[in-house]
């Protein structure tokens, strides 16, 4: 058996020892605990039994970044790459990728089976599997493992967690023997200080040495109206901090692109490197540059001279790259990001800074979960170099000191299941299973595992509820059942109404000294006969009969909300069921499905890997794109494949046939509308044509500063948005019942738009 060249801890010792017992594995523990030495644990083996290993991650980032660091480490005709847009040495042993990617692969194999894809394949690892608490693509997870064949050995690998047991006793039950390594053990303890304002010298200790908060941390002002724009930036005094207290490099997270970029410049005058780190940078950047020359003239490689630098999703991922191996050297001594670099890129650092504790998201701020700041302070203390890691919060008037020490002192969150059928998984399903066999499958959804703690709330009322109904449980004397007292209830409730209807129709008649009617006459003989018919149950000399009705009558409400709960109940578990056969009733309406089957268009949709198949598929079949040229397929592309932008830009005009293409597709966007609507199935489609003007004249030939002069929006925005068309443009040359003339013009634009920087990860 491989050995390390150095000595285990504990938990890993265990997590390998499984791993060698053939269990699949899931590791929970903090970042920078080691967690990666598993996975090269299972790495080893697959080389010593010749067998094959896929390793995942959430981030094509982190793909490209495991990827050459296998391919270093064990040699690069053993390492693969497949990142959807990226695809290296695919039958290598070991095949980085993005869990897309093998979520993907296993969409074209029969449920537990092994495809010529998977072949040899022993062992998976599923990095960062907390990922599964994203909205967006935590779905992806879930389903990887669901499918997953039962002869491969799962590692995941997880950050802390409240409820890795659950998600342990999951995939045991889904997949295979699966045991559980948590730990809470940090070989690099950590330090937690606050920067106050008001003593902007020096970096207070967040916490006294008993955990409680240290009493000399103020409150930051809150500034309105004019002096809010005159607020001061502390930025440069947090740095100066953490050079005079030698807590250098630094990763200092916050939570907007610009503001990473502006802090970077409000640094531009701190000297944080030696005159030799400084002619170092100054090397390789030169050498750099001479390999990627589109960097050329980059504005911000003063920054870097300065040992400072910005890394967000805005950047050309070159120049990320560029980055993230000067800050791996030593000689950039701040970084200014955004927190994807918490998800697990190897940027070790002394220290890390946390902006604030509060983001703003789509649906306004909030602030940060235990596990989002549990992700970006692991980053701090660098294993083998630092004795400490040390966190340092910068104070806002938008938090309390308070809010700021509860957040470090909670655990992490527990793992929700963001389990969401899709066109493609219905289609997928059917075209293998029954409906009933699709069931069974879909039940097996972490979500539908995890109800009965989801549901604990409604299942305490329902208990409670309970509880009521039996302790307002009668046992009548005469032994009448509810039904008699309901009867005798009924009688009683009729005669008091027709008693005083009679007293008031005689009242009258004494008034008017007129005799009663022989109708009067006889509904008072009816009335006093059913005093009579009264007198003959037990219930009318009862002493108790008042609480027994009482009882009835709330006991029924019990019922009714008894009946209300179990229904509210079983409509939650089953929701991700009803969710699928929505969209099962929206395909129907559609054609793509028939007794339950998919139709050639079905076929072809199943293939189809976006968030609305159905959409790109309806535009496919639709005819619309196949007389544009390769610029303008590009163009009509990029508008359905770009999202909502959170900034406005302006309207830079495209060529006439993408406009007229863009509104027959708004016509195909209302008609899918109207179906899912009526379905309540939510599932985007997009129109934003925000940068297709800009890669209609890429693909013409622009070159790259033309491009990205016509906007004021970042270069990595672009390059992402082309890499997207280019996905879905390769999914045109290998999906079933594309017309052959789509299929050359989808190739001629993807070779067109793969050029330096966007072919460049």
């Amino acid at each position: 058996m491989y050995e390390f060249p150095f000595e285990l801890d504990d938990f890993q010792k265990d997590a390998c020892n499984f791993i060698n017992q053939g269990k699949s594995v899931v590791v929970c523990a903090p970042t920078g605990a080691g967690k990666t030495v598993i996975a090269q644990h299972a790495i080893n083996r697959a080389l010593e039994e010749g067998t094959r290993v896929f390793y995942t991650t959430p981030l094509k980032a982190l793909s490209n970044q495991k990827f050459y660091d296998f391919g270093e480490k064990y040699g690069s005709e053993k390492v693969g790459l497949l990142t959807g847009d990226t695809s290296i040495n695919r039958g290598a042993q070991i095949v980085v990728m993005t869990t897309e990617v093998f979520r993907n692969m296993l969409y074209g194999t029969n449920f537990g089976a092994v495809a010529d894809n998977m072949k040899d394949v022993k062992y998976v690892v599923l990095d960062e599997v907390h990922y599964m608490n994203d909205e967006q693509r935590g779905t992806v997870w879930e389903e990887s493992i669901i499918y997953c064949p039962t002869n491969v050995q799962i590692i995941a690998l997880s950050a802390t967690v409240a409820n890795a047991q659950e998600l342990t006793d999951w995939i045991n039950t889904v997949h295979s023997k699966t045991e559980l390594v948590d730990t809470d053990f940090r070989p690099v303890p950590l330090k937690f200080f606050y920067f106050d304002s008001s003593q902007p010298d020096k970096l207070l200790p967040l916490l006294t040495p008993s955990g409680a908060l240290n009493n000399k941390i103020k409150p930051e002002k809150r500034f309105f109206g004019h002096n809010r724009k005159k607020q001061r930036s502390y930025v440069k005094d947090v740095v100066r901090n953490l050079e005079e207290n030698d807590m250098l490099p630094a990763i200092y997270f916050t939570f907007s692109r610009k503001k990473c970029d502006e802090q970077m410049e409000k640094c531009a005058g701190l000297e944080l490197v030696t005159p030799g780190e400084k002619a170092q940078i100054r090397q390789f950047i030169e050498d750099y540059i001479a390999e990627n020359p589109h960097l050329y003239n980059n504005k911000h490689i003063e920054y870097l001279l300065c040992g400072v630098a910005s890394h967000h999703a805005g950047l050309l991922p070159s120049w990320k790259c560029l980055v993230e191996k000067l800050f791996q050297k030593g000689l950039i001594k701040v970084v200014f990001a955004t927190e994807t670099l918490a998800a697990g890129i190897n940027m070790p650092a002394r220290s890390t800074v946390i902006s604030s504790t509060s983001k703003r998201t789509d649906s306004g701020h909030r602030m940060l979960t235990a596990s989002e700041f549990l992700q970006m302070s692991g980053r701090a203390g660098r294993r083998g170099m630092d004795e400490v890691g040390y966190v340092t919060i910068v104070g806002t008037p938008f938090q309390s000191p308070e809010e700021v020490a509860e957040l470090v002192l909670s655990s992490a969150n527990p793992l929700e299941s963001r389990f969401s059928p899709s066109y493609s998984m219905v289609l997928n399903l059917l075209q293998r299973f029954s409906l009933d066999e699709a069931k069974e499958l879909i039940l097996k959804s972490f979500g539908y595992f995890s109800s009965g703690s989801r549901l604990k709330p409604l299942l305490k009322q329902i208990e409670l509820n309970d509880k009521e109904i039996k302790e307002r449980m009668f046992i009548c004397p005469s032994k009448l059942c509810d039904s008699e007292l309901f009867e005798y209830d009924k009688l009683r409730h009729i005669y008091v109404q027709n008693r005083q209807t009679y007293k008031s129709i005689c009242k009258q008649e004494r008034n008017k000294n007129r005799p009663l009617s022989p109708e009067v006459v006889q509904f008072g003989k009816e009335t006093k006969a059913m005093l009579e018919k009264l007198h003959q149950y037990p219930c009318d000399t009862c002493k108790l009969y008042k609480k027994h009705s009482k009882n009835i009558e709330v006991l029924g409400r019990l019922e009714s909300r008894q009946k209300k709960l179990e229904k509210e109940i079983e409509r939650q578990r089953d929701i991700f069921w009803n969710k699928f056969l929505a969209h099962r009733s929206v395909l129907i309406d559609f054609g793509y499905l028939q007794d339950d089957y998919p139709t050639s268009r079905g076929v072809t949709t199943s293939q189809i890997r976006s968030e609305n198949e159905l959409y790109i598929a309806e535009i496919i079949f639709s005819g619309v794109l196949d007389n544009l040229t390769p610029s303008q397929l590009a163009g009509v592309i990029c508008a359905i494949t770009t999202e909502d932008l959170r900034i406005e830009i302006p309207y830079i005009p495209f060529s006439e046939p993408i406009r007229k293409t863009l509104n027959l597709i708004r016509n195909i966007k209302r008609k899918i509308e109207k179906v899912q609507n009526r379905y309540l199935v939510e599932s985007p489609m997009y129109i934003n044509p925000y940068f297709s003007s800009m890669i209609e004249l890429w693909v013409e030939g622009a070159e790259w500063e033309a491009i990205c002069d016509q906007i004021d929006v970042g270069e990595g925005d672009i390059v992402r948005s082309f890499k997207r068309v280019v996905d879905v443009l390769r999914q045109f040359t290998t999906i079933e019942n594309v017309p052959e003339a789509l299929v050359f013009t989808a190739r001629e634009a993807i070779e067109k738009i793969q050029r330096e920087p966007v072919d460049l990860d």
